[in-house]
């Protein structure tokens, strides 16, 4: 499955790099927030080999929810699809946007894909491992290693929020003391967690699961975890939820190892 998931984001992200090189249509959807014909073609690929390859796997795409179209997935088994994560990063010429593409078990993301076409690198993970690979010019893998979580030491590396930084995760950085901060677009915050050249994501502005759910894939396949604010692991396929929309993540923190893996502390949100 992976190595179609694999080739499947590869194909979507070469064809919106075409579109980012000769310049986005740009429009807005109901919640005020940017879709182009980049996500909206590359969602429609995606679909496509999804349907064809994985025909009883339900699908949850951004477009698609944003427009009425929600799959069954009672079965506790779906894909979650984010074709263009980081679409205001495309709009703005920054080359951190990505396609995600993430299989949930029973709540938990077990395996992701994360491409990010315009930086020629692509991440993805299944059973616990978790690799990175790059993609040139021609879409051909090359230089595929295993990636892992670096174990941090006394200096606390941070990444934010380029587009959505919000007063509170200003204040959880500020109140934990971390001086060493990079913004970045998109999931690629989950991957450079996991690949061990940085040590927390805190995320308090709102997300949707198909923003998130390849990354953390991959950073849990590479020894970290995403734990919300009460401690536990986030969730997905989370529907009629009271005090928020179908699919809405509540406020979270990434992060890597803090120890070994098997001497991993308790998550606060006062201390990493």
């Amino acid at each position: 499955m992976l190595e179609i998931l694999e080739k499947v984001a590869i194909e979507a992200g070469q064809a919106i790099l075409d579109i980012y090189r000769s310049g986005p249509s740009v429009s807005l959807k109901s919640d005020r927030s940017p879709v182009t014909d980049a996500d909206e073609q590359a969602e429609r690929m995606i679909l496509e080999q999804l349907e064809l390859h994985f025909p009883t796997i339900p699908v949850v795409a951004e477009e698609a929810t944003a427009a009425g179209v929600v799959s069954d997935i009672s079965s506790n088994r779906f894909f979650l699809v984010d074709p263009l994560d980081g679409t205001r990063e495309f709009i703005s010429n920054n080359r951190d946007f990505t396609v995600n593409i993430a299989l949930i078990d029973r709540g938990n993301p077990v395996l992701g894909v994360v491409y990010a076409p315009a930086l020629g690198v692509c991440y993805s993970a299944a059973q616990g491992k978790a690799e990175k690979f790059r993609v040139d010019d021609s879409a051909t893998i090359k230089d595929r290693v295993l990636i892992g979580c670096r174990i941090h030491g006394s200096q606390i590396k941070a990444l934010a929020s380029r587009s959505h930084r919000c007063d509170a995760t200003i204040d959880y950085i500020r109140e934990n003391s971390i001086s060493d901060v990079d913004s970045v677009g998109s999931s690629l915050k989950f991957c450079l967690l996991a690949e061990g050249v940085a040590d927390i994501y805190p995320r308090l502005s709102r997300t949707m699961e198909w923003d998130t759910a390849a990354g953390d894939a991959i950073l849990r396949a590479a020894g970290g975890e995403t734990l919300t604010l009460d401690g536990r692991p986030l969730l997905y396929g989370k529907v009629n939820q009271t005090h928020d929309s179908d699919f809405a993540n509540p406020a979270f923190v990434s992060r890597g190892r803090t120890r070994s893996v098997s001497e991993q502390t308790p998550f606060s949100l006062e201390v990493l």
